[in-house]
């Protein structure tokens, strides 16, 4: 069993969509394509292994992603955001080692940091199929893909 999870900028986006009010996962514009059953799965694994770990380039591209809602669950989903940055542990990721990363090109900033830091220890839990594809370069226990679980 993981001692923690990494889970990508759309998940956090669910997860915070939740959070504020499960009805909001059908009307936030990032969110529409998830179900409420899809963040009750979220919810189970991160409540399996108890821990969220995050860096600051997947927070910074879920902040924008939650922002784009208007008022006033704009502010309710950044503040709830800022209520998991608080209880997450954070392994900050220099943009030049990110970079370098062999992915970098194809898949940007944001997704060569997660890739830098996930391990079977710490996987990554993704609905994005190249990076979970990419993760599974650092061994199959690296990545899970959460669109399996989808349709349970």
């Amino acid at each position: 069993m993981p001692s923690a999870l990494f889970i990508d900028a759309n998940l956090i986006v669910l997860l915070v969509v939740g959070l504020v009010g499960r009805d909001l996962i059908a009307k936030h514009r990032r969110t529409r394509t998830f179900a409420v059953e899809d963040y009750d799965r979220l919810s189970r694994a991160i409540s399996r292994v108890g821990k969220v770990r995050v860096t600051p380039n997947t927070l910074t591209e879920a902040s924008n992603l939650l922002a784009q809602h208007g008022e006033p669950q704009r502010s309710r989903l950044l503040l709830t955001l800022r209520a998991l940055i608080e209880q997450s542990p954070e392994t900050v990721v220099a943009s030049v080692d990110a970079a370098r990363h062999h992915v970098f090109p194809r898949l940007g900033l944001t997704d060569a940091g997660l890739l830098t830091v996930v391990s079977a220890d710490a996987p990554l839990l993704t609905v994005d199929l190249d990076l979970y594809v990419a993760a599974l370069a650092s061994g199959d226990e690296a990545a899970i893909n959460f669109n399996h679980w989808r349709g349970w």
